[in-house]
């Protein structure tokens, strides 16, 4: 696992805690933490969704069998 691969799920792992939180107890933690700075909430929010967007177009990407074809199925 690369070092991107990293930081992506430390950030969506830590999306879903808070989630889960807000959910269980309706108090969301990045507020709490970053509460008087709002810029600074919003740009951890945005880190959060474009890590779950790399997350998933990896875990698509690297489907059993996809390895080493395009779209057309041509092998590189």
């Amino acid at each position: 696992m690369n070092a991107l691969n990293v930081v992506c799920l430390i950030l969506v792992i830590v999306g879903a805690l808070n989630w889960g939180l807000v959910g269980a107890f309706n108090f969301d933690l990045v507020a709490a933490l970053f509460g008087g700075v709002p810029a600074i909430q919003r740009l951890v929010y945005i880190l959060v969704g474009v890590a779950g967007i790399v997350l998933a177009i990896g875990a698509f990407a690297s489907r059993p069998g996809t390895h080493g074809t395009t779209h057309a199925g041509v092998r590189h």
